[in-house]
């Protein structure tokens, strides 16, 4: 009775319905036609495949096409459509914002940059490191009963510092290296350095691998490593292919040949040229490498880059008198050695690269390649030990 009484009460529709009307819209269709208002296509919804734009099966025409001629709108395609850019959309859509949003979080939140400087003493590690953030920002700096000695191991000492420019915080942690290189038997000198690079490597992985870690993971990990090279002008020594050719493998390094104005602009020249044969003869990787380059414009500046390792620099944290303006320099018997003048030496090109230019790269390959490396071959190699909320040791394998 009640389903005759139902059936009484439902108008009968005076045409039958279409196939398209009909048709039951699948899973991958939904997702396109979403957001159509009533009497309007949704944006992205197509006609099936037979049912388009062909009369006599009632199906509207194309919204993008009045009179024969195409008007904006966004181009055909499924769930994996093509690109929609600027003139393809309906109107603003406000994704330009993100970066405003970004740039929020990053000035909020401050980054950190940890930077290594490796090389034998009186290369003026310091110095240039000073020179680079125009502060006194060096373990020597820092010390005011600092005192000189040859140390009779290698011993990793770091000190950090805060620098606040324009609303943007960035925590620098900058990692010396005394005694590398200043022994008679300097065998195996850089295995203290290996081993620092991988402990933090290392300290990161187990933070990560907590049950209960951090929001966000203090980053101690080496970004950089500026390998400092003497003006000699001949070729690499063992310790110098040694050293790149196992670090090489495991941190980004940038070679500089220091206190560069030692050498003349024919003997920086040839130094240089053959500093990059040796380089390429022993198989060490440095920063830039070609694999990690992303896209052509990338790989053009990067290749201006590997053209000009190793930089040939000079460093100071004393400004003098030059034509009416104060200049970093080193005065000397015939002049002054400018700094930041490329037509005297490369320091502005390497603060290019580690500071204005590429200190987001290397924060990325550190993460995406050497870390990423090292976490790799320590979970296939096995079991990752780590100190659970109560100190007690959590085991993690794959």
């Amino acid at each position: 009775m009640e389903e005759s009484e139902r059936t009484e009460k439902t108008p009968k529709d005076p045409s039958p319905l279409s196939e398209e009307q009909q048709h039951v819209p699948q899973r991958g269709e939904l997702a396109l036609q979403t957001g159509g208002s009533e009497g309007q296509p949704a944006v992205g919804a197509l006609p099936q495949e037979g049912q388009g734009g062909q009369e006599g099966q009632g199906s509207s025409p194309d919204p993008r096409v009045e009179g024969g001629a195409e008007t904006r709108g966004p181009p055909p395609g499924g769930p994996q459509g093509g690109v929609l850019r600027g003139p393809d959309l309906l109107g603003y859509v406000g994704i330009e914002a993100v970066l405003d949003q970004m740039r929020r979080k990053t000035m909020k939140a401050g980054f950190e940059f940890n930077i290594m400087v490796v090389g034998q003493s009186g290369l003026g590690k310091s110095t240039l490191v000073n020179t680079l953030f125009k502060s006194k920002v060096s373990r020597k700096s820092c010390s005011p009963n600092y005192e000189e000695k040859i140390s009779k191991t290698v011993q990793l000492q770091s000190v950090s510092h805060v620098i606040e420019e324009k609303g943007v915080r960035m925590k620098l942690t900058v990692i010396d290296t005394p005694g590398f290189g200043d022994q008679i038997n300097n065998d195996r000198c850089w295995e203290p350095v290996v081993k620092h690079v991988n402990e933090q490597y290392e300290k990161y992985l187990k933070e990560e691998l907590r049950v209960n870690r951090q929001r966000k993971i203090p980053d101690t990990r080496v970004h950089c490593c500026i390998y400092f090279l003497p003006a000699s002008g001949h070729w690499l020594r063992p310790i110098d292919v040694e050293f790149m050719k196992r670090l090489g493998k495991i941190v980004s390094i940038v070679p500089v040949i220091a206190k560069a104005d030692t050498l003349t602009l024919e003997e920086r020249t040839e130094f240089k040229q053959r500093i990059r044969q040796d380089l390429v003869a022993n198989g060490i990787q440095v920063y830039p490498q070609k694999e990690n380059d992303e896209d052509a414009e990338e790989r053009l500046l990067n290749n201006t880059i590997r053209e000009s390792i190793p930089f040939a620099v000079v460093g100071t944290d004393r400004e003098h008198q030059v034509n009416g303006h104060r200049v970093l320099g080193r005065k000397t018997k015939w002049g002054i050695v400018e700094v930041e003048n490329v037509a005297h030496c490369e320091f502005a090109n390497l603060r290019d690269l580690l500071i204005r230019s590429h200190l987001e790269d290397l924060k990325q390959v550190t993460h995406d390649v050497h870390y990423e490396t090292y976490r790799v071959q320590r979970l296939t190699a096995g079991a990752v030990h780590q100190g659970g909320p109560n100190g007690s040791d959590l085991e993690s394998h794959l």
